[in-house]
């Protein structure tokens, strides 16, 4: 009689368990997001009023230059270990 019992659960429960499983795989919709605001700039920096406690700072106008991969590593190799003091 157990297998009798069994077997009329496994044709219950199989079915329910292949509905889960395609319910689990069905695509949901794609989420939007939508801002409440109106972008103006025209693709320009927007820039908020100057603060007049802020403190002025000059940033060097300096060219960005690649360094081969190989200085990299060859500078790596070179750098002292830096020493660390004795605990105490």
């Amino acid at each position: 009689m157990n297998t009798v019992t069994f077997s009329r659960l496994a044709k219950a429960a199989i079915p329910a368990l292949a509905a889960m499983a395609l319910a689990a795989c069905a695509e949901q919709e794609e989420k939007t997001y939508e801002a409440d605001a109106e972008d103006l700039s025209g693709g320009e920096l927007i820039v908020t009023e100057q603060d007049p406690a802020a403190v002025e700072v000059d940033i060097p106008e300096t060219e960005m230059t690649m360094v081969p991969g190989g200085e990299v590593e060859a500078q790596e190799s070179e750098a002292p270990e830096a020493e660390v003091p004795p605990a105490g």
